[in-house]
C-alpha cells in the first residue's frame, strides 16, 4: 500500500496559533484527506466549526455512524487512499466498532476520528463517555488518545502513516473535547515518533532464490493469490509472473480483480463456494505459492487436510501471518510488489539455467491437462429458475454483462455476495468491494456510497440482499442529498438466503426465523410484491431515489438498461427472485475440501492420480 501523499499546507509556512479543532482540520488537509464521512455530536462538535470553512475537505453527513465507517472503507478500497470517518463520543464512537472490525479483518486503511469527553472527566462515567480506545484495541492496527492540543498534528500524521503502510488497517484517533477547544500552535511538517514501527518491504534475496527454485522444480504448482496483492498494487507484476511461469492462478474472495477472470490461467476463486477446479487444484498441488494471503478457514476448510502434499512458499507483508495457520517451507516477508518483481528476475534466471542444462523446469503440461479436465467437467453454473420466475444468478450475471468490467461492484454478505463473486467477471483491480473477513451484513450500500464519492466518474453498483439492505438502506438518503448516484440491485428472495440454505441442507428444512416478508410462502417468491413489508420501491422513492421493480425474466434487460440510464439520483431495483436457489459449489463447514459438492448430492470423483 502506498502511503497517502501529503498536500501542501495553505497560507502559512511557519507556526500558527489556533484551536486544537482548527489544528485537526489543518492536519487533515496536510495529509491529503479530501473526504470525511461523519455525524457531529457534543464531544466532536468543536471540530465541526472549522470543518465548515475548509475548502479542501468535503464532509458527507451520513445517517448512522456505521454508514460512515463502511463508506470510509469503500472509499479506501476503490481509491487506494486512506478513508476517513468521524463520530462523537459514547454511542457515536461505539457505532464505528463494526466497520472498524470489518476494515481490520480486510486490511483496509481507515482513520477514524472520535470526540471524547473532556480529559478531567475521563474515567468518571461522564455523559456519553466510552473507552473507545480500549474497546477497539483488538480491532485496530493502532489507536491514540489525545488530551494535549499540541499533539494533534503529529498524531494525525502518524495515524495516516500507520494506516497506509505495511499491512494496511484502521487507526483510531480519540480526542478529548478540551484538547479540541484549547489554544495551540500548528506546526507542519511534523516528525513522526514511531521507533518501533518499521515495516519490512524488501524481501530477502536468499528466500526469493529458493522460492524460484521450488517453482521451477514443481510439477503441480498453484499461485494462491490474496488481497495483499491488490493492496500492494502488484497486479501487473502478478500477470507477468503468471505468464512467465505458466502456472495456474486462483484468487481469493478478497483478491478478485487482481488477475483477470477471463485469463486462461485463472482457475477461479478457491474456498467454501469456490470453483471445483480452484479448490481441487489447491488440494492436489505439490507447491502452494501463497502471495498476500492468510490461509483463511473459508479457503482451507478443515486445516489439517488442506493441500496435504504441497510445499508452501508464503509471502506476506505481515510476518505474524506466516506460519500462523500453515507452516511455510519458504517464508518471505515483504511488500508483494517488490517480492513478485524480484521473483520475476529469479524465475528468468532459473529458466535460463534450465535451457542450458536441458532439463524439465517449469514443465506443467500434465498438470494443465488435469486442470482443464476439471474446468470442463465441473464449470460454475446454476439451474434455471422455475417457469416465469427470476433466477438470482441470472440477474447478477446479466448486470455484470450489461454494466461491464469497468464498473465498481460492492456486495453485501450472503448468497448474493457469492453469486456476485461467481457470475460477474472481474478484470481489473479495485472493482470488487465486499466484507470478506468479518462478513458484515449491511456493508454494500454505504461502501458503494464511499466508492462513488471517491470515484464520481465510475459507475458503482451495490449488489445487496433484502436482509442486508434493511440494515443500512438509510444511507440512500445521504446519497440522494449529496449527489452520489449509486445503483442498488436488491436480490429479493424474501428471506435470509444463506441461512435458509443451511437450514435446507443441515436443519431438515426447519426455517426458523429466516422469512423476511409478511406472509406465508406460496409460489417460491413469497407474497406478491405489493403485499411485502417493506415495499422497497416506495421506501426508496421516499428516500429520494429512482425505484424500479423486476419480477419477470423477459423484463430483466430493459430494467437494467433503465437503471443505467438514470444518473441524476440513486437508483434502486427490487429484483423479485425465487427463494430456493442455492450457492454451488459448496464445501460444508468443518470438513475437508476433498468433500466439495459441485451441486446438491454431487461430489466430484477426482481419483488418486496426483496423490
Amino acid at each position: 500500500m502506498t502511503e497517502q501523499a501529503a498536500a501542501p499546507v495553505p497560507h502559512h509556512a511557519g507556526p500558527e496559533p489556533m484551536t486544537g479543532a482548527q489544528s485537526l482540520i489543518r492536519s487533515l488537509e496536510a495529509v491529503g484527506a479530501d473526504t470525511v464521512f461523519g455525524i457531529p455530536g457534543g464531544a466532536i462538535l468543536p471540530a465541526y466549526d472549522p470543518l465548515m470553512d475548509s475548502t479542501r475537505v468535503r464532509h458527507i453527513l451520513v445517517r448512522h455512524e456505521q454508514g460512515a465507517g463502511h463508506a470510509a472503507t469503500g472509499y479506501a478500497q476503490a481509491t487506494g487512499k486512506v478513508g476517513v470517518c468521524m463520530a462523537t463520543s459514547g454511542p457515536g464512537a461505539t457505532n464505528l466498532v463494526t466497520p472498524l472490525a470489518d476494515a481490520y479483518m480486510d486490511s483496509v486503511p481507515v482513520v477514524a476520528i472520535t470526540g471524547q469527553v473532556s480529559s478531567k472527566a475521563i474515567g468518571t462515567d461522564a455523559f456519553q463517555e466510552a473507552d473507545i480506545c480500549g474497546i477497539t484495541m483488538p480491532i485496530t492496527k493502532h489507536n491514540f488518545l489525545v488530551t494535549d492540543a499540541d499533539e494533534i498534528p503529529r498524531v494525525i500524521a502518524e495515524a495516516f502513516h500507520i494506516a497506509s503502510t505495511g499491512r494496511p488497517g484502521p487507526v483510531l484517533v480519540d480526542i478529548a473535547k478540551d484538547a479540541l477547544q484549547a489554544r495551540t500552535t500548528f506546526r507542519w511538517p511534523v516528525e513522526p515518533q514511531l521507533p518501533g514501527y518499521r515495516p519490512v518491504t524488501k524481501p530477502h534475496a536468499k528466500q526469493i532464490r529458493e522460492a524460484a527454485r521450488l517453482l521451477a522444480a514443481s510439477r503441480r504448482p498453484v499461485l494462491y493469490v490474496g488481497g495483499g496483492v491488490l493492496k500492494a498494487g502488484a497486479t501487473a507484476e502478478l500477470r507477468i509472473l503468471a505468464e512467465l511461469t505458466g502456472a495456474p492462478v486462483v484468487t481469493t474472495l478478497m483478491a478478485l480483480g487482481a488477475f483477470p477472470d477471463s485469463h486462461d490461467q485463472h482457475l477461479g476463486m478457491p474456498g467454501m463456494h469456490g470453483s471445483v477446479a480452484a479448490v481441487t487444484a489447491l488440494q492436489k498441488a505439490d507447491l502452494l505459492f501463497a502471495l498476500g494471503t492468510r490461509f483463511d478457514d473459508r479457503v482451507t476448510g478443515k486445516l489439517d487436510t488442506f493441500a496435504p502434499n504441497a510445499k508452501v512458499v508464503h509471502a506476506d507483508i505481515d510476518p505474524a501471518e506466516i506460519g500462523k495457520n500453515r507452516a511455510a517451507d519458504v517464508p518471505i516477508v515483504g511488500d508483494a510488489r517488490e517480492i513478485i518483481a524480484d521473483l520475476i528476475v529469479a524465475v528468468q534466471q532459473e529458466q535460463a539455467a534450465g535451457q542450458t542444462a536441458g532439463d524439465r523446469r517449469f514443465d506443467y503440461g500434465q498438470w494443465w491437462e488435469q486442470l482443464n479436465a476439471w474446468r470442463k467437467t465441473y464449470p460454475v453454473g446454476y439451474e434455471a429458475a422455475p417457469e416465469g420466475m427470476l433466477s438470482p444468478q441470472q440477474v447478477i450475471e446479466r448486470i455484470g454483462q450489461k454494466v461491464g468490467s469497468d464498473a465498481i461492484y460492492a456486495a453485501g454478505v450472503g448468497q448474493h455476495q457469492m453469486w456476485a463473486s461467481q457470475f460477474i467477471s472481474f478484470e481489473k483491480p479495485a472493482t470488487w468491494l465486499n466484507s470478506g473477513g468479518a462478513g458484515t451484513m449491511g456493508y454494500a450500500v454505504p461502501a458503494a456510497m464511499g466508492a462513488k464519492a471517491g470515484c464520481p466518474d465510475t459507475q458503482v453498483w451495490a449488489i445487496d440482499g433484502d436482509g442486508c439492505f434493511q440494515m443500512t438502506n438509510q444511507e440512500l438518503v445521504t446519497c440522494a442529498l449529496n449527489n452520489i448516484p449509486i445503483k442498488v440491485a436488491i436480490i429479493n428472495n424474501g428471506s435470509l438466503g444463506m441461512v435458509r440454505q443451511w437450514q435446507t441442507l443441515f436443519y431438515n428444512q426447519r426455517y426458523s426465523n429466516t422469512v423476511l416478508h409478511d406472509g406465508p410462502e406460496n409460489d417460491g417468491r413469497g407474497p406478491a410484491a405489493g403485499t411485502r413489508i417493506p415495499d422497497f420501491v416506495k421506501l426508496s422513492e421516499a428516500m429520494g431515489c429512482h425505484a424500479l421493480r423486476c419480477e419477470r425474466p423477459e423484463d430483466l434487460d430493459a430494467v437494467i438498461e433503465k437503471a443505467m440510464s438514470l444518473n441524476d439520483a440513486p437508483v434502486v431495483i427490487d429484483f423479485i427472485v425465487h427463494q430456493d436457489a442455492m450457492v454451488w459449489p459448496m464445501v460444508p463447514a468443518g470438513v475437508s475440501n476433498d468433500e466439495i459438492l459441485a451441486a446438491r448430492d454431487v461430489r466430484p470423483d477426482f481419483g488418486d492420480e496426483n496423490d
